[in-house]
């Protein structure tokens, strides 16, 4: 487990590297705010596609194997990222480092394989704790090679740096990352598992199922779209570039991995998933709509951390109680389904967060997110209180 969260952390920082320098990137091939939107769904289009096919050829052959391949894949990514001359390749590099990145379902399959019920969300949530430290890193060391002018900063060498990064991460995970026990304890009943399309359908007869994929579905939808449109929005709003930006980045990472390394466990067991889901609803509303009222770093990194609190007790919560749907031997298939239904959401919300900036306003991404966060609430009540 250790090692896998080692493993997520180094790459991360490569993803959080790239991240805040696309936009610009992009606005150098002549990218209106739309198109530069349209990065992030391309990406999560190849999630969408990726994720259960990643989790079912987890469940037949391991996750380790999976685990592997996808790593050298997001090297080969990120590599094309920083040798493409155009707006097309840019899209391509891009759809094939979503389909390396499609790999959350065998991850949290991993996880699931290794804990119990009770210790699930914390474990979990130190995945996403990886990642928020991925986050910390990443945007900084972006930030700093890209240097401070906005209208043209230095992308090959942050962009090589998270090639040079994946392929250390893909080097640990030869040596550190083992098979985990379920897996092979259960390899010759995966062989003969249902099809995903049957698992589907068995999971939507199951009490809460379809509201939890309903509820997965709503923060990344409102999240990947603040996400995407905030660089461009900042632009405007305070004339920032990739230094300033990766800060925030920075600290929304930290926020993060503190929350869910130190909080996600311990409120579990205390209050359950569905009431961190119900915590989590909040927190992302309010800060959606605190953000176009924020006058500089301060109060707009403060908007932030409370938008990234509330989706760091979303996910891990949500994909906790999806994880109890399935058998060891379909958990990947299961969970990737639910990564490509997560995946969805990233596609349809950057899509139309870009059109609200650019056809109804720079600050509306935010405000309906929050209006977005007020119906996940509610529906979030058709959840038993108690953990699954």
């Amino acid at each position: 487990m250790h090692a896998l969260l080692l493993t997520i952390f180094i790459d991360t920082v490569g993803f959080g590297i790239v991240l805040p320098l696309l936009p610009f990137f992009a606005e150098k091939f002549g990218a209106s705010p739309l198109t530069v939107t349209l990065l992030a769904t391309v990406y999560s289009l190849s999630q969408f596609v990726f994720a259960p096919i990643w989790g079912r050829i987890s469940d037949r052959f391991g996750r380790r194997p999976v685990i592997l391949v996808t790593l050298a894949g997001m090297f080969v990514g990120y590599v094309l990222l920083a040798f493409t001359d155009s707006l097309l390749t840019l899209f391509l590099a891009r759809a094939f480092t979503g389909a390396m990145a499609a790999n959350g379902g065998v991850i949290h399959a991993y996880v699931a394989d290794v804990t119990d019920v009770q210790q699930r969300a914390g474990s979990m949530g130190k995945v996403g704790a990886a990642h928020g430290l991925g986050f910390i890193i990443g945007p900084a060391i972006g930030g700093v090679f890209a240097g401070i002018d906005p209208v043209n900063p230095n992308i090959l060498v942050p962009f090589l740096i998270a090639a040079g990064l994946s392929a250390m991460a893909f080097i640990i995970a030869i040596f550190q990352v083992l098979e985990t026990p379920n897996y092979s304890e259960t390899s010759i009943t995966n062989r003969q598992s249902r099809s995903m399309f049957r698992l589907l359908l068995s999971s939507l007869r199951a009490r809460d199922f379809l509201t939890l994929l309903i509820l997965l579905m709503m923060t990344p939808f409102v999240f990947s779209g603040i996400e995407t449109t905030f660089v461009i929005w900042s632009e405007r709003q305070f004339g920032w570039g990739p230094w300033q930006n990766g800060w925030i980045y920075a600290a929304m990472g930290l926020a993060a991995a503190a929350t869910q390394w130190y909080l996600v466990g311990p409120l579990t067991k205390l209050y359950g998933e569905v009431t961190l889901i119900r915590i989590g609803a909040l927190a992302i509303g309010l800060g959606c709509f605190l953000v176009p009222f924020t006058s500089g770093f301060i109060d707009l990194a403060s908007a932030f951390i409370v938008i990234v609190m509330g989706v760091s007790f979303n996910n891990p919560s949500l994909n906790s109680l999806i994880s109890q749907h399935a058998c060891a031997e379909e958990r990947g298939s299961l969970l990737g389904i639910s990564m490509s239904c997560a995946a969805m959401a990233r596609i349809i919300g950057p899509a139309w967060a870009g059109f609200s900036f650019e056809y109804i306003g720079k600050n509306w991404p935010f405000f309906f997110g929050a209006m977005i966060m007020i119906w996940m609430l509610l529906i979030s009540y058709k959840l038993k209180l108690h953990r699954e």
